[in-house]
């Protein structure tokens, strides 16, 4: 998490999940879908990012769509290390075909999802799952993002809140979501 992690410490400990607000002296305030839509350009309106879970196993999904599989893919896990994505994916062939244009398009998006608008606490992975709402690039341009990056958001901030109550310590570096809308 690059942001100030005493401000965001400061803002979970004021964060309510029952009402989504923060309570701060001056009174309540929260983040809203027109703020996301200012901070980042993405759309609020549209179809919910939503995942059907596939018949196809994801290192099959991982070779269709990305032209290639991590070495570590096994075993059923169904994640990628964004740092493999970003080393894989660094230089765009000359003369690529458009299909290799694609795979290092969906590769760059698929880094960009899982470090960006939806970390978790994983430190540097990204579910595959996310490749498939990808897939079509018509399709992925139809998603409601921002509506989806806030309630990811708003549910990561309840953990460490949760964590405080029961504990009286703070989770804030343990926080996923894009912090920045904080």
């Amino acid at each position: 998490m690059n942001s100030d992690a005493s401000l965001i410490t400061a803002l979970v400990e004021r964060w309510r999940p029952e009402t989504s607000t923060f309570h701060l002296p001056c009174g309540e305030i929260t983040i809203k879908l027109e703020d996301v839509v200012t901070l980042s350009g993405l759309a609020i309106d549209g179809d919910a990012v939503v995942v059907d879970i596939p018949d196809e196993e994801w290192s099959a999904i991982c070779l269709r769509l990305l032209g290639r599989v991590p070495t570590d893919l096994e075993g059923g896990v169904a994640v990628v290390r964004i740092v493999w994505l970003r080393v894989e994916f660094s230089h765009l062939p000359e003369n690529a075909s458009q299909e290799v244009i694609e795979q290092f398009a969906r590769a760059y998006a698929l880094s960009l999802i899982g470090g960006v608008l939806f970390p978790d606490r994983s430190g540097g992975m990204v579910h595959i799952q996310y490749l498939l709402l990808i897939e079509d690039w018509r399709r992925a341009g139809r998603f409601a993002w921002g509506a989806a990056v806030l309630s990811y958001l708003y549910r990561e901030m309840g953990r460490p809140t949760l964590h405080i109550a029961h504990t009286g310590t703070s989770l804030s570096s343990d926080l996923g979501g894009w912090v920045t809308l904080l």
